[in-house]
């Protein structure tokens, strides 16, 4: 049998593999899209469970357009879905319309609209219309300047959600009485109540407040300039597991009301900034609450020694306490809060105290070893 030309069989091999070269690219484009295919489906829901947890949800949202598997595997977490957060945000009425329209919402737990923009009382009376949204897993929605927002506002969206635990409505001037009336009749869970800067709000409102929520655990009423006397005592002696009280810039207030917080054992948090008319007597009822660990006192003007003397025998775990622009106070409250609170205080204020005159910050230092701030009031 004649030899093959040796040019003969050179030529045989690069038909072969002429012939073989489309068959392996296509394998190897196959095996690229498995690969592909396997990534999808395994590695990026894998990514996601552990990255979205981290993810602000705004970026979280913006992943869902990325691709089918990110979106599936996003809306999978119903986690990440528990906190909707349009704080900020323009056309924030119509987002929240959209937002509750998704089934992955569902089980929200926190609203929050804090200084969101284009949000009034039709979004709220359009979404209690809708008849569709019941947001009764909802614990915590807060409407903090929405001044677009009146009573009507507040009427339709407590009315979506009856076991919220913790509303704010903080600096929306417009709202009177008729908004805790709603708020107590569609509420009935609330343990913690925002009321700052509801300007309108009046002593009936409060008498509401202290009625309906005896287990209410913390209270801000800042610059609720219309309370008096009388509606603050009956929070105090029916409220009386508050454990955070916030009277910030409230100088109507007197000792008649200022010693019934003695009542509160539980108390933790007391913010009695501007109080003018708090005298060493009310203050002194006050050291009868043993677990405050933050006392703000400052330009409560009244105040002397006598009742600071107190509050260091009384309050022991005093972590913050400030006592700025009081001239009444000397070395000696300081002797006594460093006999009692040395190993907790982290935060003393006593800027503006000309009474007292070991008060630069290597003084203080000395006799509060723990400490790391020097100012509160600013």
């Amino acid at each position: 049998m004649p030899e093959t030309p040796l040019w003969a069989s050179h030529t045989s091999r690069l038909r072969q593999r002429d012939i073989c070269r489309p068959s392996q690219q296509r394998t190897s484009e196959m095996a690229a899209a498995a690969a592909g295919e396997t990534w999808c489906r395994e590695t990026v829901p894998r990514v996601m469970e552990l990255v979205s947890p981290r993810l602000p949800q705004r970026d979280a949202c913006a992943l869902l357009s990325l691709s089918p598997w990110c979106h599936r595997a996003l809306t999978a977490n119903p986690k990440l879905w528990e906190v909707l957060d349009l704080h900020e945000t323009k056309k924030a009425g119509e987002q929240l319309i959209s937002a509750l329209s998704l089934a992955r919402y569902r089980h929200l737990k926190v609203v929050n609209l804090e200084f969101a923009q284009d949000i009034d009382d039709w979004h709220f009376l359009h979404l209690k219309e809708m008849g569709t949204i019941f947001l009764e897993e909802l614990e915590f929605l807060n409407l903090n300047a929405c001044q677009r927002i009146s009573d009507k506002g507040i009427e339709a969206v407590t009315s979506l959600c009856p076991n919220l635990r913790a509303l704010s409505i903080y600096w929306i001037v417009g709202l009177t009485d008729a908004s805790i009336e709603h708020i107590v009749k569609n509420c009935k869970k609330i343990m913690d109540l925002n009321l700052s800067g509801c300007k309108n709000i009046s002593d009936r409102g409060i008498q509401l407040v202290a009625d309906n929520y005896q287990e209410l655990k913390k209270l801000d009423i800042t610059r609720c300039i219309k309370l008096t006397d009388d509606a603050l005592q009956e929070v105090l002696q029916k409220c009386s597991a508050l454990e955070s009280l916030n009277l910030y810039a409230l100088s109507s207030f007197t000792d008649k009301a200022y010693t019934k917080i003695g009542y509160l054992t539980s108390l933790t948090f007391l913010d009695l900034c501007g109080a003018q008319n708090l005298t060493d007597d009310g203050l002194t009822c006050i050291s009868r609450c043993g677990s405050l660990t933050y006392l703000n006192l400052t330009w409560c003007v009244r105040i002397t020694d006598v009742g600071v003397v107190a509050i260091a025998e009384g309050c022991r775990s005093l972590e913050l306490l400030s006592l700025f622009g009081i001239l009444g106070v000397t070395d000696t409250c300081l002797e006594a809060l460093s006999k009692s609170c040395s190993k907790s205080l982290t935060t003393l204020d006593v800027n503006g105290c000309t009474g007292i005159k070991r008060r630069s910050s290597s003084d203080l230092i000395e006799m509060f070893p723990f400490l790391s701030c020097f100012k509160v009031h600013s």
